[in-house]
């Protein structure tokens, strides 16, 4: 009975991150709650050896993160004419990242390996190398990625039209 109140726990604690993660890289929180409830139905069958993992929550995001790429070349070749960026999360989608439109938008222009680095670095406060420890890439392509999307995103939500050189 402990085994089930430790994953319920865990379950618990950190759902709603895997669901703000998994809908910041989609942007479409239906798909992003099927994936969190995949990751954590998988982490489930695993929790005996899980619990004892120093983080099972990056062992959760890891897998959701595959399992978003995943979802997200499905989305791509089920909607070749239309735009990622056209999916928006519903406002009532709870209080999570993904949920204010300017940003979610903005999120979702960048590449999708930017935007990986961008939400884990500012939504679930990893450090850059615990980013390069989970995505099994050297810290300087973290360090690169999170700066061309900080760039990216600052002139995305930036509120001054671009200046055009001639103009």
């Amino acid at each position: 009975m402990r085994r089930d109140s430790d994953f319920a726990d865990f379950y618990a604690a950190n759902y709603g991150r895997t669901v703000a993660l998994a809908t910041a890289m989609l942007g479409d929180r239906h798909e992003a709650e099927d994936i969190a409830q995949e990751a954590f139905a998988r982490a489930l069958l695993r929790w005996p050896v899980l619990r004892r993992y120093d983080s099972p929550e990056a062992w959760v995001r890891r897998v959701a993160l595959r399992l978003t790429i995943d979802a997200r070349r499905r989305i791509r070749r089920a909607m070749r004419p239309a735009t990622l960026a056209a999916l928006v999360p519903p406002a009532d989608g709870g209080p999570d990242v993904a949920a204010d439109v300017g940003l979610s938008q903005a999120l979702l222009a960048l590449p999708f390996r930017q935007r990986e680095v961008v939400f884990l670095h500012y939504h679930v406060d990893l450090t850059v190398t615990q980013i390069a420890h989970e995505l099994q890439l050297p810290v300087s392509t973290v360090k690169a990625r999170l700066a061309t999307g900080r760039r990216r995103l600052e002139k995305e939500l930036s509120d001054e039209p671009e200046v055009v050189r001639g103009e």
